[in-house]
Order: structure tokens, then sequence, then C-alpha cells
């Protein structure tokens, strides 16, 4: 995947479900497997529910983000939980009040 030096190269990805043992670290893994950097992340249980937030860098990414996030929305089932990923610019378009 190539960006420009001008365009961003992050991403948000959000992880909702029940709280389990294990998220963090397989949400992890699989980004370090597809050199992908998470540059900041926030993670909270609220009521039982697992919510975590990321921020990733997409820059050295071994799968186009199309790919990625099929390949997330796999993991998630696989892990019971919802994974989703936002170009930074969606992201803040979307929230933009």
């Amino acid at each position: 995947m190539s960006y420009s030096k001008n365009e961003a190269q992050n991403a948000i990805v959000t992880v909702v479900g029940s709280d389990q043992v294990g998220i963090i670290a397989k949400v992890s893994a699989f980004f370090a497997e597809h050199g992908i950097n998470i540059e900041d992340i926030s993670q909270t249980v609220l009521s039982g529910k697992f919510v975590m937030m990321m921020m990733v860098n997409l820059a050295q990414s071994t799968l186009p983000l199309e790919d990625l996030k099929h390949s997330l929305d796999v993991l998630g089932t696989d892990m019971r939980v919802s994974i989703s990923i936002l170009h930074e610019k969606v992201f803040t378009a979307m929230h933009r009040i």
C-alpha cells in the first residue's frame, strides 16, 4: 500500500463487545503481522462491554484498506466482537460538528 508523503496514513479502529481475555493481544498481534503500527490506544470496560479505540499507522501495511476491513471483520466474528476501521480523514469528517 503506498501513500504520498502529504497524505494522512492513519486510521481509527474501534473494537466493541463483551469483555473477554485476549482482545487487545489478538488485535495487536493481527496488526503486527500486517506491518500496522499502533500509534495510540484507549480502552475501557463499560457495564461489562469492552470498548477500545486505536489510532493506527497504515504506512507499512501489507494489506490494502478494503482487504484490511474484510480481515478485521473475520477476526471480529471469530472473537465475537465488532471491529471497524475508518481512514482518519473519513473519521474526522464524520465527527466534525
